[in-house]
């Protein structure tokens, strides 16, 4: 494992198993996943977060995850908080779904697999230092989103929103510029913000970042709903019941090994010594939802990241 001066994710990539579902504003929600202790529910959103969605950006939202088994709905922030599970912030520190704080340096300009199950793939690249850019200015939107390799135009304005062909990926903005949530419905979360590093972060990741210049990142939070008891990947693996994480509590900074284990050849790629992403596995698991649209299997790509 090579350690480097500042190890930052700088492009995220998901490729993911079209379940044709839409993502859209909701009040209450009927809890549809058969198996679960909230099947067939009605949960209400609270009184305190009426709403999924919010004009104000710093306003709480509701938020409904029929998986888990209290059966109740939370006024969730739609910032990344790099202090709760599934964060990944900093050099970068990742929160894992055990709620222990690790490292991963990695290798300088390699990709990585973060997430890999039967029916989601996320990589990341790994970046040597911050992302240059000029002097900070927040009414600079530094984001960027592709699909399926055409550029995403997203209007400068809290909650505009762009969805994909078949309704099943959503983007929105929260504030005007540089934070943005992205959702598979019933899949998987993702809120994302750029930030600029301090000068605290330079003084210990040893960025050298010049008087007159800035460096800015990323600030990721991921939240799942629909892992399968076999998800691997630098942080996906930590979400298994069965992980036994090394990262040594008390440790200023425990660095986890196995980057080896989820090295891949690009951002695009599938393909890891562990990943488990699988287009007939995800169709077997989804064929009777699929055959009822009549629609087809799609796994398209989705990456997001900043300039």
């Amino acid at each position: 494992m090579e350690i480097t001066k500042g190890s930052s994710i700088l492009i995220v990539v998901l490729c993911f198993v079209s379940c044709l579902s839409q993502a859209n504003a909701y009040y209450y929600r009927q809890c549809s996943t058969k198996g679960t202790r909230c099947y067939g529910k009605y949960i209400a959103c609270p009184t305190e977060c009426p709403s999924s969605e919010s004009t104000d950006p710093k306003a709480k939202v509701c938020q409904i995850n029929c998986d888990k088994p209290i059966c109740k709905a939370v006024c969730r922030s739609r910032k990344p908080n790099c202090n709760a599970r599934g964060s990944g912030c900093y050099d970068p520190r990742f929160i894992g779904g055990d709620g222990r704080v690790f490292y991963v340096h990695g290798k300088s300009n390699e990709h990585f697999t973060l997430v890999s199950d039967s029916a989601l793939q996320i990589n990341a690249r790994f970046m040597d230092t911050g992302q240059q850019t000029p002097q900070w200015n927040e009414n600079v939107d530094h984001l960027k989103f592709t699909y399926n390799g055409n550029h995403l135009v997203l209007p400068e304005d809290p909650l505009s929103t762009w969805h994909s062909p078949l309704k099943d990926v959503k983007v929105e903005r929260v504030a005007a510029r540089n934070n943005a949530i992205v959702t598979l419905e019933d899949v998987a979360e993702i809120l994302v913000n750029v930030v600029p590093v301090s000068k605290e972060d330079d003084t210990i990741h040893n960025y050298q970042v010049p008087n007159d210049d800035c460096f800015a990142h990323l600030e990721v939070q991921f939240r799942f709903f629909a892992l399968s008891p076999k998800v691997d990947g630098v942080l996906g693996r930590t979400y298994r019941e069965d992980f036994e994480n090394p990262a040594k509590p008390g440790v200023a900074m425990p660095v986890v090994g196995g980057e080896d284990t989820y090295r891949t050849t690009s951002l695009l790629s599938p393909y890891c010594a562990a990943c488990v992403f699988s287009h007939q596995s995800s169709h077997e698991k989804d064929t009777n939802k699929v055959s009822k649209l009549k629609a087809p299997l799609i796994a398209p790509s989705f990456l997001m990241g900043w300039e």
